[in-house]
């Protein structure tokens, strides 16, 4: 018997259910005083000053004939490998917050690249990994600042106006480079319950991860390069029960979309012996407005289950599009939480995937700190001849598929100057059919972070 994605959404929402019943109701109530900003020491008492340098190294290979193109000084070159080596550093002030009612605090972030792969036919043109000129060179040295924001609170709820750093599943700075990306704008968390949680903001600008500047907003698959003024977004966390935590979302991206989410996790049993972590996602997107994106319609969903013993975690997932487009988001964002979102986001139209993941945690063996991870994902039935706007090149997809394979370590250092120090190396393979958007491509990334602290 065939499922229809409407089976299989109340599938998943029916096995949550029956995997919460024996959970501890937990009741909606104000947090007991003090509050934090009843406990602040000051604005100056209460000031740091530290930061971080990540190193950041990546290999691509294209396969099966691809091409990088480039400009080298007016000649148009290419070539099938991309190299892209950078240092990004990070220094980041917080003062503390004034005594009072209404306290009053400041953050100031100056966020600085060093290309150390200069090489024009390493870097191989514009891209988000190494900041460019037009005529191919890579810009050596440059520094911007990534945040720089006032804010004001009163007991748990803080208000913060400028730059700065801003997280929700539908966006959320992204930091997957040397340097993250960072809004402006204004954002509010309210803290009051003691689970239920509050965010709320309205940006105009995104600073992206390889650029000195502010940009406005433009959707990461769309074609034609439209960009749109204003990103709106509020929602909540909810935790109703001791083991399970939902959040609800929706997000207004003026002349765009609508987007609206539900996201559930809950986790169940003893990790020492067996335990059950569920996560299930879902976005519902609708165009807006000018419809700069052209008409949109699209739902997308992933179901992810994980069992640990120990050690050991092995999780399945499966994720699912409805709809003749891309599932989208903002570029220069982290707004899809989506399960099979791994090098490819596996949300071509109407495209269906699975993934089978495996993970170790060494500190059962002695080595805190350590870990490895490997996972295989597959997409398929990609189709989107029945697309009817023009914001998005899928008209030749018809059965396209994909796969993605992938194995990793990392390792946070846990004692000593360099405690917290991360190193994280991943070799992922992907591979796809004729007209599937990424291509066939290998890559090895190298990243090493180390924190500091001044003051």
């Amino acid at each position: 018997m065939k499922l229809t994605h409407r089976a299989l959404l109340a599938l998943a929402i029916s096995g949550l259910s029956t995997t919460v019943q024996a959970d501890e109701f937990i009741a909606t109530q104000l947090k007991s005083q003090p509050s934090e900003q009843s406990e602040n020491e000051g604005f100056v008492e209460g000031s740091t000053l530290s930061g971080s340098t990540r190193n950041w190294y990546a290999n691509e290979l294209k396969r099966r004939g691809g091409e990088f193109s480039y400009n080298d000084n007016g000649t148009s070159k290419t070539t099938p490998r991309r190299i892209n080596w950078t240092q990004g550093t990070i220094l980041d002030f917080n003062s503390g917050f004034t005594q009072g009612t209404v306290g009053f605090s400041t953050q100031v972030a100056a966020y600085n690249a060093i290309a150390l792969d200069r090489s024009v036919n390493h870097i191989a043109g514009n891209n988000n990994r190494t900041l460019s000129r037009n005529d191919g060179d890579a810009v050596g040295q440059w520094s911007k600042l990534g945040l720089a924001n006032i804010k004001a609170r009163v007991s748990n709820t803080t208000l913060t106006v400028g730059r700065q750093n801003f997280s929700s599943p539908t966006l959320d700075v992204i930091g997957n480079r040397a340097l993250p990306s960072s809004f402006q704008g204004v954002g509010l968390r309210s803290e009051e319950f003691n689970n239920l949680t509050f965010d709320a903001g309205s940006f105009d600008r995104v600073s992206p991860r390889t650029e000195q500047g502010l940009s406005k907003f433009r959707s990461e698959y769309g074609a034609l390069g439209v960009e749109t003024d204003r990103a709106s977004v509020a929602g909540f966390s909810y935790q109703p029960l001791n083991n399970l935590t939902t959040s609800l979302y929706a997000t207004h991206v003026e002349d765009f979309w609508d987007q609206y989410y539900f996201g559930a996790i809950h986790e169940w049993g003893d990790n020492a012996v067996l335990g059950l972590n569920t996560k299930f996602n879902y976005y519902k997107t609708r165009d807006t407005g000018k419809q700069a994106m052209g008409e949109i319609d699209n739902n997308a969903y992933s179901l992810a289950l994980g069992l640990t013993h120990q050690a050991h975690t092995v999780s399945l997932s499966y994720q699912q599009v409805i709809g003749d487009e891309y599932f989208d988001y903002l570029h220069e964002t982290n707004g899809i939480y989506l399960a099979n979102s791994l090098l490819s986001d596996f949300n071509g139209p109407n495209e269906k995937s699975l993934q089978l993941a495996y993970s170790i945690n060494m500190a059962q063996y002695g080595i805190p700190g350590l870990k490895f991870n490997a996972y295989h994902a597959r997409g398929w039935d990609i189709d989107g001849t029945h697309y009817k706007g023009t914001a998005y090149d899928v008209r030749n997809m018809n059965g396209e598929k994909h796969s993605e394979f992938s194995v990793g370590t990392s390792y946070a250092v846990q004692s000593g100057p360099l405690k917290d120090t991360a190193i994280r190396a991943t070799y992922t393979t992907h591979r796809a059919s004729k007209n599937q958007s990424d291509g066939s491509i290998n890559e090895f990334r190298l990243v090493t972070t180390i924190p500091f602290n001044i003051l």
